[in-house]
């Protein structure tokens, strides 16, 4: 019995994707009905992830949990939960929901496996089973070129980055004689086999987290899928890598921790800079969210740099924010785009006459992703600068200010063509429906409750040290 409530998470998301399976086979139903069932049982499987849960490890530490990675799983739930609510204007006309819904769910469960790893094996057939569902989800909007090569490039590139994982993975076990992360952890000595191993583990981890130089897919990736799938690889996608690779820093490679910090130090300038700078340059919303989204993962690497329990609380509390701030502009994204095919930010210039509603949330998604105070965007960034600040390198800390700053110029240049442009919207008003309604108030909660209310920072970073509790 304790064994099944280890699993709880997983199989609760495995009943879930049968009762899919068995509406889409049993019995026809319609899209609106099964997107109502769909909402209460994720709902549901949600409210589940803070009852009866038991934590230990099982299959010979193969799979392990506790009290911080069932809080990591629970974000990544109320994150799907979020973007099926505010995609529904989207998904309402599409001839596929239930396959939509069962590919979504097979891919978080693979992120939950692959967090609560205990090898390297368990983690890359984790990793397959998230990705290659994903790669078909790029491709879900089957009469549009883009999204074809979307699913395309998603496929291939992935392919070649967890070519690249387990040529890292395969020179570990060489050196070591083990793939388990509890005796990798004593293991390592720092051979220049083992530095090179690191190397090459980070970079098949740089390609799904969209770090520089290994970003290339991203804004191609994101612009050709629909905009529900672009808001979940931007952040449930990425989110579950980061919790995966703050453990994996912080247990598997600690006893490598200057290889570690140099080559954080490098790719975190590097991709706040180049992401930001490429961010102003872009015209599709898409795109620049894409960048955006870049940038955000260069101040993750930042906080993650101090090696010390601020940096695994405030990379998890990043995320945790980042699922209210970035869910929000992809919602706006998506229901201007289901409703009107407009996607660039100059078709939004004086949105704020014809949907206030609308540029309000987009307004207050864009404060908090720029990290303006109030919003909850202001104190992401200043934890994870502050645990960037641990090891002392006050360069990284001033080129990472400096980048926030930066980082203004082309998130207020969207407010302003929404709220100042004076020119007609050649966005008409739109209505939104109870789910978006339902998606928003959440957003609009999250971002300005989480701005003036430590409360969620002060659990994560109680449970924190749990992170070690399996090596």
């Amino acid at each position: 019995m304790n064994s099944l409530l280890l699993l709880k998470h997983e199989l609760l998301l495995t009943a879930l994707l049968l009762i899919f399976i068995l509406i889409k086979l049993l019995k026809e139903i319609s899209n609106h009905q099964f997107f109502l069932i769909t909402c209460v049982l994720l709902a549901v499987n949600f409210l589940a992830g803070f009852f009866g849960n038991s934590y230990g490890s099982v299959f010979g530490n193969m799979f392990h949990t506790n009290e911080f990675i069932s809080i990591q799983k629970n974000i990544l739930n109320l994150a799907t939960l979020l973007i099926v609510l505010s995609s529904w204007s989207w998904l309402k006309h599409h001839h596929h929901v239930p396959e939509f819904f069962i590919l979504l769910l097979t891919t978080l469960l693979g992120m939950f496996f692959m967090l609560s790893s205990g090898n390297f094996l368990m983690f890359y057939l984790s990793l397959e089973l998230a990705t290659i569902p994903l790669a078909a989800l790029c491709n879900f909007d089957l009469e549009k070129k883009q999204s074809s090569e979307a699913g395309m490039k998603m496929i291939l590139l992935s392919a070649l980055a967890s070519a690249v994982l387990l040529l890292g993975i395969s020179f570990i076990y060489g050196t070591t004689g083990t793939i388990s992360f509890t005796e990798l952890s004593f293991n390592l000595t720092g051979h220049p086999l083992q530095v090179f191993g690191f190397i090459l583990v980070f970079a098949g981890f740089a390609f799904k987290l969209s770090v520089i130089p290994f970003h290339l897919w991203t804004a191609d990736v994101y612009e050709g899928s629909p905009v529900a799938i672009t808001a979940y690889l931007s952040v449930v996608s990425k989110g579950a890598m980061v919790f995966i690779f703050t453990t994996i820093l912080y247990t598997v490679f600690r006893q490598i921790e200057n290889t570690g910090y140099n080559t954080l130090f490098i790719t975190a300038v590097v991709t706040m800079t180049i992401g930001n700078l490429f961010a102003i340059r872009q015209q599709n919303l898409k795109r620049f969210l894409a960048f955006s989204s870049i940038a955000q993962v260069g101040f993750i690497l930042v906080g993650l740099s101090g090696y010390n329990q601020l940096g695994i609380s405030s990379a998890t509390y990043f995320i945790f924010i980042y699922v209210f701030s970035n869910l929000a502009a992809f919602a706006v994204v998506g229901l201007i785009s289901a409703a009107s095919g407009k996607e660039n930010i100059n078709d939004y210039r004086g949105l704020a006459k014809t949907n206030p509603s609308l540029a309000w949330i987009m307004a207050l998604s864009l404060f908090s992703l720029a990290g303006i105070p109030p919003t909850a965007g202001f104190f992401g960034k200043f934890f994870l600068l502050a645990a960037g600040a641990g090891k002392g390198n006050f360069v990284l800390i001033t080129i990472a200010a400096l980048n926030i700053v930066l980082s203004l110029y082309y998130y207020l240049r969207v407010i302003r063509v929404m709220f100042m442009d004076q020119h007609d919207s050649p966005i008409p008003n739109i209505k939104c429906d109870k789910a978006f309604n339902t998606a928003a108030v959440i957003f609009i909660a999250g971002i300005l409750i989480a701005g003036i209310w430590d409360y969620p920072f002060q659990i994560i970073n109680t449970l924190a040290p749990y992170i070690f509790t399996a090596y």
